[in-house]
Formats: C-alpha cells, structure tokens, sequence
C-alpha cells in the first residue's frame, strides 16, 4: 500500500538533511540502534541519505542482556545486509566489571544501568555523536528536546539551557569530552512512522505483528513471559494473542491484545488507540519524571 500523503515526504526531507548535518558536522557519529521501529526507520534514512554509498556510520546497540530473541536476530541480518559496523556495549559486562549494581526484586530491571553502558561505549569509541529515534510525541521529556541535543563531559542533558535552532541551522560546536545526542525524527509521530515504514515497505521485527505468545498481566499490560521475569504471588502466565508498540527492555515492555498481522492492520490500530505507544512500559510509570531524570543522567 503506497500513501500519498505529502507530509511524509517532506517528514522524510528533513530527516535526510539532519543526517548529512550530521556528518559534516562530526567526526565519529553512530546510531544508537535498539532493534525497534524508530532506529530501523532512522537507518534506512541514512542508507537513503548516502545511497549508493554505505552508511557512513556505525550502529552502536546497548545490549542489556534481557533482550527479546527476535530482536537480536533480526539486528544481526540487518548489519549483514547493510556491511555497516555493529558496536555492542554490555550492561552484563558492566555488571561484571563492579561499574553498576544490578536491581533486585520482583521490580528490577536493567533500563536504569543502560546509562553507564552507554556513556562507556561513547568515551571508549571516542564518539561525538549518537544519532537516536526519540520523538517529540513519545514523552513530555522527549517534547523538549531539539535537534542537536547537546552533552557535557559527563554525558548530562540540561533541557533548561539548550541552544537555539532557528531556520533549520543546527549548531554543532563543542568542546573536548562533550558530544552530541541527534534526533532526525523528533517532529515524526507514532502514525508517521507506521505510514512510512508502510509506504517503503521496511522489514521490522516479527513482535510488532500479533502472535501467541506466554504474558503475565501486570500494571494494565501484558508483561512477556521470560525468564527474567519474577513473577508474583497470584499472577498466572497465560497464552495470549499479542504486539508490541514499542521495544525495550524484555522485563519492562508491555504488550496489548491484537490482532493485527499486516502494516495495514498496524496502521489502522494506531489510529484508533487512545493510549501513547509508552503507556506499556514499565520503566516510564516509577515516577512523573522518570525519562527526564534518566536523560538528564545520560540515558537516550
């Protein structure tokens, strides 16, 4: 199905020019890729952006260890197809190495300890530039956002002193040990994505389509089963038919009942939601300002 919805390609114009921005602003960019919808949408613009060459940069994923199996498999097949270099920082590693403290309870989870991660990966690659899939529609947080996000020597976001961005003039300066955080498709939504990904026709992971699956229910959500989960007293793991909105952390990503196997489907199922694509993840609802207090520290 081809839309023709000219706002998409225009969606897609300032994506394109915020990636060349990028690479003739910076050294040694990368884009963080987590295997979901957004940075699958955010690389296939740079292999638009730089066609016939490679993508000039390379793909770095935080692997927290808890990851959903289709995920990691469709990640390997997509490196592979597009000879683009693959950086993994282990959260595992950072666990072995004492350089943070693992959660306990029936709670945990390895969202929170991605930050260390990352920020290791970044000085270690001597990275000036990580490229994310964040939207301004996702998250109060995110809506503050700009294009070119700037970070200090310590990884730390001040969403109160941003630069401007006027005109579409994107100020990259920077000093020794700071870089840059890069959002292409901030002004997309979760309907934009879903109708671009549609019209290119871009392979996603098989858990964004409804398939059975084992899930606890837990905080309005359908928890998948696995074998990091703790479950609770009185909680029952049941077979249901279900999707995933958005990727995380396999602990934390909610499912909901679906049973849309087509991007058509999707699409139309998008559309008539009345919760945000982050309403199932767990890692969101610890506090009122639980994704601003993790940007602020480094996250995403």
């Amino acid at each position: 199905m081809k839309y023709s919805l000219k706002h998409l390609e225009e969606l897609e114009a300032e994506a394109i020019y915020v990636l060349r921005e990028v690479y003739a602003q910076f050294e040694n960019p990368v884009i963080l890729f987590s295997g979901g919808k957004d940075s699958i949408t955010i690389t296939h613009l740079a292999k638009k952006a730089f066609f016939p060459a490679r993508i000039p940069f390379a793909l770095l994923h935080v692997d927290t260890g808890h990851n959903f199996p289709e995920t990691i498999e469709f990640r390997d097949q997509l490196v592979e197809s597009l000879g683009v270099r693959l950086i993994v920082g282990s959260v595992q590693q950072s666990i072995d190495e004492g350089r943070v403290l693992e959660e306990q309870g029936l709670n945990a989870s390895r969202n929170m300890l991605q930050t260390t991660t990352l920020l290791d990966a970044i000085e270690e690659h001597q990275i000036d530039c990580a490229i994310g899939g964040g939207r301004r529609d996702e998250e109060k947080a995110r809506a503050k956002e700009r294009f070119f996000s700037h970070r200090d020597e310590f990884g730390q976001w001040d969403p109160k002193n941003q630069r401007p961005e006027l005109w579409n003039l994107f100020n990259g300066k920077k000093n020794m040990g700071e870089h840059f955080r890069v959002f292409p498709i901030s002004n997309w939504t979760e309907m934009d994505v879903w109708q671009y990904i549609t019209d290119q026709e871009i392979q996603i992971p098989s858990i964004y389509f409804a398939h059975e699956r084992k899930v606890v229910k837990r905080q309005n959500s359908w928890l998948p089963f696995s074998d990091f989960l703790q479950i609770r007293p009185g909680e029952e793991v049941l077979i249901k038919t279900v999707r995933f909105r958005t990727l995380g952390d396999i602990t934390i990503t909610g499912g909901i009942e679906s049973d849309a196997t087509t991007l058509e489907q999707v699409v139309a199922e998008v559309a008539a939601a009345r919760e945000t694509e982050r309403g199932n993840r767990a890692d969101d609802k610890r506090s009122e300002t639980a994704m601003e207090d993790r940007k602020k520290e480094g996250y995403f």
